[in-house]
């Protein structure tokens, strides 16, 4: 999960469960520059092959606890997450490196790997949790063992940087992974409802906006805009905006045919929004999905000091031409109340309601 530092009282409302600025570390990474040199490659194939689903959880299960990118400075980020997992009925089990640091990650690429790996070959661990984000996900992805993650597939759940495996897990081996919380989250009964719903119960759940009126005739707090209206059905797929555009070049990333892209993003420029929405256009990613869903933007400034444009304009520059269902403001992204999204399950959007809905269960 890339998260953004919050000295001010405004960052830390606007982002309850971020510390860290992503882009400071995708340009130390370095892959931003190297996604935009690099030409497209085949992607793993996913259209047409059969998806696995994961077994679904339930009372008494083990969880394993990683920290795949950025570094842990409070210990106590741990045991709250082990906290709230016995909340939920579940143990947990720490990785071995899960408190190691190497400057702004969380231990070595070879060492926040080898705690995924162990745990998909771990048979008492029935799934994954990352403890947060930041960044680093996308350095350890060639480290990772996919025959043994196909082999035995687990719930994995994270968000924002954690995008990078889910994307890349999904992509390599046909397994579902979740978009959600992350041990550090806001973990309230909005929130937590997806998770025991959609990984407990397997519903086909609908992911749709909290209706919270307060004293107001109308709803104004986290209200959806249509871009385009319409339906459309595929694949769910996506993450953090300027993480998968680092991934871009690398065949971590699936067949865009037929899917659903979701993104969302922190403390970006409009441009920088535009840069990245521009190169997802010229990779040609934009003009094979079947819809499109835009979470929040959080602390997404227009700049100070020159004119910009706004995310409405980028919409209907980018977006809006693809002609095909697309709406913006879902519960994805940096903030307290957040869907959780399965990542290569099937599902039906309907972008003038503003809604997505699960045509099938996302565990076995």
């Amino acid at each position: 999960m890339a998260e953004k530092s919050g000295s001010t009282k405004k960052s830390q409302q606007n982002n309850p469960d971020g510390k860290w600025n992503r882009r400071k570390f995708l340009q130390t990474g370095l892959l931003s520059s190297l996604a935009l040199s690099l030409p497209l490659q085949a992607p793993a194939q996913i259209y047409g092959k059969k998806i696995v689903k994961p077994p679904r959880l339930k009372a008494g299960d083990t969880v394993g606890l990683i920290n795949p990118a950025g570094a842990t400075f409070h210990p106590d980020d741990v045991t709250q997450t082990e906290e709230i997992l016995t909340a939920l009925g579940l143990k947990s089990k720490r990785g071995k490196f899960i408190l190691d640091k190497y400057g702004y990650l969380a231990g070595t690429d070879e060492h926040r790997a080898a705690d995924i790996n162990e745990f998909y070959a771990d048979k008492s661990v029935n799934a994954l949790l990352s403890i947060r984000g930041g960044w680093g996900c996308n350095r350890i992805l060639p480290l990772l063992d996919y025959d043994t993650i196909k082999r035995n597939p687990k719930i994995i759940m994270g968000y924002s940087d954690i995008t990078s495996l889910l994307v890349a897990i999904y992509a390599k081996t046909g397994v579902i992974t979740f978009h959600g919380p992350v041990g550090t989250s806001t973990w309230n009964s909005y929130s937590t409802q997806y998770v025991r719903d959609i990984l407990f119960d397997g519903k086909m759940a609908t992911m749709v906006n909290p209706r919270n009126m307060v004293d107001n005739l109308i709803q104004t707090k986290d209200r959806i805009l249509t871009i385009t209206p319409g339906t459309a059905k595929g694949r769910l797929v996506g993450g953090n905006l300027s993480v998968l555009t680092a991934m871009l070049g690398s065949d971590y990333l699936p067949d865009w045919r037929e899917t659903i892209l979701f993104v969302e993003e922190i403390g970006e420029g409009i441009y920088r929004v535009d840069r990245m929405l521009t190169q997802l256009k010229l990779a040609g990613v934009l003009d094979k999905i079947s819809g499109f869903v835009f979470g929040k933007c959080t602390d997404c400034g227009s700049g100070e000091g020159y004119g910009s444009l706004t995310l409405d304009d980028l919409f209907n520059d980018l977006i809006k031409p693809l002609g095909i269902p697309a709406y913006y403001g879902a519960m994805i992204g940096h903030i307290a109340d957040k869907f959780t999204l399965p990542v290569g399950a099937n599902v039906e959007m309907d972008a003038g309601k503003g809604t997505i809905q699960m045509v099938e269960s996302a565990v076995s």
